[in-house]
């Protein structure tokens, strides 16, 4: 399984942080970057293009976690979200939260014109749409809200774009969006920065960060790992889950290959549409991390997109899959500013949803800005440190229950099923074929190899 975005690009390689390096042995560096996904990589150019001297950690290949495996779609339509938002957030943290994402597709569009990066960048509209009588009056209420905000969005009633494979009974328009080819942005953005690939970091105390490959101490450090690995302080795994989302690249008779626009369905089951390489990218099928697709019947994982596939477009020749795991943070507002109140030195980009892309680019502006002495319009949306009850205490205790629940079989179950990270009892994933935890999202292969964070080694056998 590999995405579409790894089979097209080859990212040049990156040289290990070596015991040679003159960068160990408690050499103080002015800023160090662990992860190199595109917010990671964001947040160094930044840095770099503001004069600071900035590093990257990656354990792995760069952009070869969750970045690799997005579908790329640069939008501030985020589902159905700021009608909710408004209720329980507010007015003016909702309306931040909108311009935030439309600053974050602007400055994509300026970085690739004036790094002249070929990634295959274009603008297009965004829709949501539903194929029940219901959800008119849910989108119409939506559209509503976007357009409160300052969003250029309106309500069209049918299947007005006649690209997708059903009539839907309205849909929202989005416009002034944007989509393209991750890999390559990163391939371009990332030349000039200095990257270390497979650097593992181990732990992280105060100023010191530790690898298998040799100690430095920062004065900044920016966790952009995707799911913080340190616990406390900070508590992240107490205010976020992550799930699992799935994607399938089709071609053959009677699949589009060119869309017009980019779409998102509101419905329960509600599949994603992107057009990409000449391909149609069909994503959904989304549940929680470690909760196993174990009833057909569910719309789940590879098996209901390829039933949809086989209904909508039974001439389809799959190409690639691919699956990607977000960060669900409880108010579905991102975590990104001080990671804690106890480190003013430790920055955070984390609770990403689904929409990993304008986020990392705000992660990159927030954080950048905060180490540079520049004030950002938008920090206090995001700041870790905020309190919002009323959006989130429903899926607090959501997660507090299935940690509870995961925590309790780790401990009384067989200790080789246990996660690495909090000790959780780990789920078979019969799809993808590996172990996967339901309370904070870890996931090791059948081999007990570790996949995903936030634990950081593998299983003990």
């Amino acid at each position: 399984m590999q995405s579409l975005w790894s089979k097209t690009a080859a990212l040049s390689s990156k040289e290990e942080l070596t015991g040679d390096s003159p960068l160990i042995y408690d050499r103080q560096v002015q800023n160090v970057v662990i992860g190199a996904g595109m917010a990671g990589i964001l947040t160094a150019y930044f840095l770099q293009k503001s004069g600071k001297e900035v590093i990257v950690l990656e354990a792995g290949r760069i952009a070869g976690g969750q970045t690799k495996n997005t579908t790329a779609k640069i939008t501030s339509q985020h589902g159905l979200i700021y009608y909710d938002m408004i209720k329980k957030a507010g007015k003016e943290r909702a309306r931040g939260y909108a311009m935030a994402n439309e600053t974050a597709i602007r400055a994509y569009k300026e970085i690739i014109q004036k790094e002249e990066i070929s990634c295959g960048f274009e603008m297009l509209p965004s829709f949501l749409y539903s194929l029940e009588e219901a959800g008119k009056e849910v989108l119409q209420r939506e559209a509503q809200a976007a357009i409160a905000l300052g969003l250029k969005a309106y309500v069209t009633e049918r299947n007005k774009q006649l690209e997708l494979p059903f009539p839907v009974t309205a849909q929202i328009c989005f416009e002034q969006q944007a989509q393209f080819h991750p890999l390559e942005f990163i391939e371009g953005l990332s030349v000039g920065l200095a990257v270390y690939e497979n650097t593992n970091v181990l732990s992280v105390k105060g100023h010191k960060v530790v690898t298998d490959k040799g100690t430095i101490i920062a004065e900044n450090i920016i966790f952009a790992t995707h799911y913080p690995f340190i616990n406390v302080p900070g508590f992240y795994f107490l205010r976020q889950h992550q799930e699992r989302s799935y994607v399938l690249a089709l071609q053959g008779e009677g699949v589009p290959v060119k869309l017009a626009g980019m779409y998102y369905g509101i419905d329960k089951g509600g599949l994603s549409f992107r057009s990409a390489e000449g391909m149609l990218l069909l994503g959904g099928g989304s549940h929680r991390t470690g909760k196993s697709v174990k009833k057909p019947q569910l719309p789940e994982g590879y098996g209901y997109l390829r039933e949809m596939t086989q209904k909508y477009y039974p001439k389809a020749k799959e190409i690639t899959c691919w699956a990607a795991q977000d960060c669900m943070p409880h108010d579905r507002i991102p975590f990104i500013g001080k990671y804690s109140v106890m480190r003013p030195y430790w920055y955070v980009a984390t609770g990403f949803q689904k929409w990993g892309m304008t986020s990392s680019m705000i992660s990159a502006m927030i954080i950048s800005d905060s180490i540079c002495g520049r004030i950002n319009p938008y920090e206090k949306i995001y700041t870790p440190q905020r309190i919002l009850v009323r959006a989130g205490i429903k899926n607090l205790f959501v997660d507090l229950g299935e940690s509870m629940a995961g925590l309790t079989k780790g401990f009384l179950g067989k200790k080789e099923k246990r996660c690495r990270h909090m000790g959780c009892h780990l789920v078979w994933n019969e799809e993808e074929k590996s172990w996967d935890c339901p309370c904070h999202g870890s996931r090791f292969d059948k081999d007990g190899v570790l996949i995903d964070n936030p634990a950081q080694r593998n299983l003990q056998h």
